[in-house]
């Protein structure tokens, strides 16, 4: 009787977990890094949740099975399981990408390096390094004194010209989560846009938005 209430327990647990809004607020942090140009801030609380919210699926689910709980029930809490570890997989997968893309980009400003958890930092370096030493030692080492950078063309150069960036003026698709009027938006790009009614798909520069969509009132789709 006593392992029966302690399977159910743990299945009101769980249900409790699941029906937080944390795995929603997963997948929109995954379409917004996605669709972002320029890698975004890491969900340094909500990762942490959605990890720990995973054990707990993983160790329920072995708890049901070995207790012989229906498969159709089974089944369920595994859809779950894997909803949030694709998303999960995923999100880190796309900030990967763009950490390996722009790396250079990324640690040149405290404002590009913040953005990345401890472990992405890390990462970040580490692949700078490594990239810098084979760049060395196949390349820029047999080249005159002048073009030995791996950040610009020669030392001619007034600007890092050899760093890839992201296109800010890139378009994405978004959608206001509330009415926003010119004043949300730069001064300088307030003439683009004169407002962005709630829930509307627009199609917009991303610079454009930036201002607002980095304060969470419009999502990337």
């Amino acid at each position: 009787m006593a392992s029966g209430n302690g399977s159910v327990s743990m299945m009101d647990d769980y249900e409790t977990l699941i029906s937080t809004t944390d795995v929603e607020l997963l997948k929109r942090a995954w379409r917004n890094e996605k669709a972002a140009p320029e890698i975004l801030q890491y969900e340094t609380a909500l990762i942490q949740r959605i990890k720990e919210q995973i054990q707990l699926a993983e160790q329920n689910v072995e708890i049901f099975e070995s207790n012989g709980i229906g498969s159709l029930t089974v089944s369920l809490y595994q859809m779950d399981l894997d909803r949030s570890q694709f998303l999960l997989r995923s999100y880190l997968r796309i900030r990967l990408q763009k950490i390996e893309k722009y790396l250079f980009h990324i640690l040149k400003t405290d404002d590009q390096l913040n953005r990345l958890s401890r472990q992405e930092q890390v990462f970040a370096r580490r692949c700078t390094d490594d990239l810098g030493s084979h760049l060395d030692e196949t390349v820029l080492s047999r080249l005159p004194d002048n073009y030995q950078s791996v950040l610009k063309q020669s030392v001619t150069s007034e600007e890092d010209d050899m760093v890839p960036a992201p296109r800010l003026d890139t378009f994405v698709v978004c959608k206001a989560r509330q009415y926003l009027s010119g004043l949300d938006f730069e001064p300088e790009y307030s003439t683009e846009i004169a407002e962005l009614e709630s829930d509307l798909l627009t199609f917009a520069c991303y610079k454009f938005i930036k201002k607002p969509f980095e304060k969470g009132m419009i999502d990337l789709v």
